[in-house]
């Protein structure tokens, strides 16, 4: 297993490794001018554009740091590598995902976050008094805590199925779907049918929520136990997709 981080942790890194470097650079060279005082308005409002910028750079970046990583499970030559290997596909499907999961999320933290604090500079010395004060005022509770644990899980749930959709499609064309006519159309559309049956899902917890009508859409608001069915709903999705993916990357793949 730890083999298998390694060499995701390698094709990932080499796409995205300069580019974050240099952006991380910029924004601490950035940050140190600012809080020097160094910096005149006009080079504020830049940095602050810049930063904006390297978000959407970043973030384009790790699309294809996260394909390049998908490209060696499926693709020659890291393919045969992963065919060869005698560790069990789970593993290697596992992670493969937790890599491109774990750099997107530190990649685009850091990035998002050196924005921000270019955007408290541009604000002035006054924006950390009024945070400080709210940060005073506030009174946390036991259900506070439970609503950023949940939100947090149940957001780490959701990301996982964004990288198992498109892995767990791309693998059915390269199985099952390899000799089928059409067999890109049919796994574009399982792609499809995948969203749609996620967006679909929570409408099972409706006897547990309230129903709203919007024309021809629906919405569900849970709570209580609603959530807690909800986060249960989410995780087996991710659990069952999980399972199927990697029951079909075990099977004979068209690489």
């Amino acid at each position: 297993m730890k083999a298998q981080f390694k060499y995701a942790f390698r094709a990932g890194l080499s796409v995205r490794g300069g580019v974050f470097a240099v952006i991380t650079a910029m924004n601490f060279v950035f940050i140190a001018l600012g809080a020097m005082g160094a910096m005149p308005m006009g080079a504020q409002i830049t940095a602050v554009s810049l930063g904006g910028v390297a978000i959407a750079v970043m973030l384009g970046v790790n699309l294809y740091g996260d394909i390049a990583v998908a490209r060696r499970l499926f693709s020659a030559p890291g393919a045969y590598l992963y065919a060869l290997t005698p560790a069990p596909r789970r593993n290697i499907l596992m992670a493969s995902i937790l890599t491109m999961a774990v750099m997107d999320l530190v990649t685009m933290g850091l990035v998002i976050f050196g924005e921000v604090w270019l955007s408290f500079q541009l604000a002035g010395d006054g924006i950390w008094r009024l945070i400080w004060d709210e940060l005073r005022m506030l009174n946390v509770t036991a259900g506070h805590v439970w609503r950023v644990v949940y939100t947090l899980l149940l957001a780490a749930a959701m990301f996982l199925l964004i990288y198992l959709i498109p892995l767990f499609c791309v693998t059915l064309k390269r199985s099952a779907l390899y000799h089928k006519p059409a067999g890109g159309l049919l796994a574009l559309l399982t792609a499809f049918g995948c969203v749609y049956a996620v967006s679909l899902t929570p409408i099972l917890l409706a006897p547990f929520g309230t129903v709203t009508r919007f024309g021809a859409f629906f919405t569900v608001t849970l709570g209580g136990v609603g959530t807690v069915l909800y986060f249960l709903l989410t995780f087996a999705e991710v659990a069952g997709l999980f399972i199927l993916t990697s029951r079909l990357m075990e099977r004979k793949m068209n690489i």
